[in-house]
């Protein structure tokens, strides 16, 4: 095990797989006890056997975000079993593309639930105890990192509602970058672009659009879990002294 992060605590959301899980294994390769948390508790429970096993600290908390009450008590949970929170990675998300016209409004509540209201939520729940540790804690400094899209910089036909939630995840977190960073909770905020995850299958019921997403990652060499988890890794490892605000990873096809 690494020891960049030991002593600290992180939260990762989403954690149940893609992403968030590859996240979550890497802060725990890094020395920090990870707070995975999801809906399915089945497969946090095995990620959280797999980072034990591999001599890390986890818990697997099941929490739906979108109900504010619950992704507090994540945050409180994790701190009754850790003791502090250092890290957030906000990495919980969903993607329904379609056009406007004749949209499923329901789809677009769903989107924003879980890309905007739960991203808020936690990010609220949180930022108390993130100060805390900024203030005391081992390395005197926590972060908050915001898993954006591509889609936060570029809107395309089709992605309304999708590129709504993630320019809205950038904006939200450059405001919050200028409130809490001279506190020394650097916030920064991530934009992957294609990522061999399970986003793109909730389209499955859509198959035009299905069709379309696996001819992009049929002609793209896209990029894997692990290479947006070494961005956040490196976000969070920096001194002190440097903080990331944004860090946009492209595969080498797509950019």
């Amino acid at each position: 095990m690494s020891s960049e992060l030991t002593g600290t605590v992180a939260l990762v959301t989403g954690a149940s797989s893609g992403i968030g899980a590859a996240t979550a294994r890497r802060l725990a390769e890094n020395g920090a006890s990870v707070a995975l948390v999801a809906r399915r508790k089945d497969r946090l429970t095995d990620l959280a056997a797999e980072i034990e096993k591999a001599g890390g600290t986890a818990l697997a908390v099941e929490a739906d975000i979108t109900d504010r009450a619950r992704a507090e008590a994540a945050v409180q949970q994790t701190l009754e079993h850790f003791g502090r929170l250092d890290t957030l990675v906000n990495n919980a998300g969903l993607m329904l593309l379609g056009p406007v016209v004749g949209a499923d409004v329901d789809e677009w509540e769903r989107m924003i639930a879980v890309n905007v209201q739960g991203l808020l939520y936690t990010t609220r729940a949180a930022l108390p105890h993130l100060l805390k540790a900024a203030e005391d804690g081992p390395r005197r400094v926590a972060d908050i990192v915001n898993i954006s899209s591509i889609a936060g910089r570029v809107a395309w036909n089709g992605y309304g509602v999708y590129n709504l939630t993630k320019f809205g995840v950038n904006g939200f977190t450059e405001s919050l970058r200028q409130e809490v960073t001279q506190r020394h909770v650097r916030v920064g905020v991530l934009e992957p672009g294609g990522v061999d995850t399970e986003l793109g299958s909730h389209n499955d019921h859509k198959p035009e659009i299905r069709e379309a997403i696996g001819t992009f990652y049929e002609q793209t060499e896209v990029l894997a879990p692990d290479d947006i988890a070494d961005g956040v890794a490196y976000m969070v490892t920096r001194p002190r002294h440097a903080s990331v605000g944004e860090l946009w990873i492209m595969p080498t096809d797509q950019a």
